[in-house]
């Protein structure tokens, strides 16, 4: 039997709520602008965002639409501010009752998890299968095509609903959902970091309980198996690429499938992994080096290096710490 969140429609759009959201999402943003013309009045406009969902008048506004390269391009969708206040306060009281949820070997957007832990349980698991490295350890890679702008809404919001029964939470999640048009989740919205669990956490599930696999992790959209027997694996790739389609209407990327040994190297989270060590992928490494040129703060090479000590990189470590020195 599903579990039921025990806060209230109340407790999210409380004022003691919003101000707590306030202060969060404040950090690193007291010096913008439109951030600081929402403080000039912060009273009046969180007493008027909590009249507006206590009355259930509150519209989500649209968004303001731009490209980052991150590696690749992508375009983010900016909320406004009161709407991104909202997104917050959702979030605080949400994100606790979700996360327990979830399965421990997912590791995107989640409290105490990261990249750095996803590699090291990649680590770990392959150990387990690899007993050691005295066996061979495959591993299968997959990643959902444009994951984002896939979500189907409606899938969502019944996932949702079956949380919320209906109530009130309910109508204020789908009136955020629903706010980016056609479909998917806006890249920009915190709420959209949440959804996007949500939404593969049924397959997370289906993984664990369905197919009943131990050595299994997922981190955002890419996701990896681990196994002895290559023919097994093999067989994973159309159960999973039925499922992803059937329940969630995910495509599979066909060319972002894989099925390669741990001696040979698995390219994951920006490292190709091996047994006892792990060496940044190319791109990654060219990347680096062109924003260590472009942007030598002390900030941006403190933050690699933070990077760097996290796998074998002797060679680009040395290049970050002569431009410290």
């Amino acid at each position: 039997m599903k579990s039921i969140l025990q806060h209230s429609y109340e407790d999210l759009i409380s004022i003691d709520n919003l101000l707590l959201a306030w202060q969060e999402f404040l950090k690193g943003k007291r010096n913008k602008k439109d951030v600081q013309i929402f403080q000039f009045n912060l009273m009046d406009n969180i007493l008027q965002l909590h009249e507006d969902l206590n009355n259930r008048t509150y519209k989500h506004g649209g968004y303001e639409q731009f490209k980052i390269n991150d590696p690749k391009p992508r375009i983010i969708h900016k909320a406004s501010i009161r709407d991104r206040l909202l997104h917050h306060a959702v979030y605080r009281i949400l994100y606790p009752f979700f996360d327990k949820t979830f399965i421990s070997d997912s590791f995107s957007c989640r409290n105490n998890k990261g990249t750095h832990k996803a590699l090291n349980r990649f680590r770990k698991y392959a150990n387990i299968v690899s007993k050691n490295n005295t066996k061979t350890s495959w591993i299968l890679k997959c990643d959902i095509k444009k994951f984002f702008a896939s979500v189907d809404q409606e899938t969502l919001i019944k996932l949702l609903d079956s949380r919320f029964r209906g109530n009130d939470t309910a109508w204020l999640l789908k009136e955020i959902i629903k706010s980016f048009k056609p479909n998917g989740l806006p890249l920009g919205n915190l709420t959209s970091q949440l959804f996007s669990n949500i939404y593969l956490n049924k397959f997370d599930q289906f993984v664990k309980h369905k197919l009943k696999i131990k050595y299994y992790i997922r981190y955002a959209d890419d996701f990896v198996f681990f196994s002895e027997d290559k023919k097994y694996l093999e067989s994973l790739v159309p159960i999973v690429r039925d499922f992803l389609q059937t329940d969630l209407n995910l495509t599979l990327h066909p060319d972002k499938v894989f099925i390669k040994t741990l001696s040979s190297g698995m390219d994951f989270l920006g490292w190709v992994n091996f047994f006892n060590h792990r060496v940044l992928r190319n791109k990654t490494k060219m990347r680096m080096l062109k924003r260590i040129k472009n942007n030598p703060s002390v900030e941006t090479l403190n933050s690699y290096l933070g990077l760097l000590k996290h796998g074998n990189a002797g060679k680009i470590k040395t290049v970050v710490l002569d431009q410290l020195l």
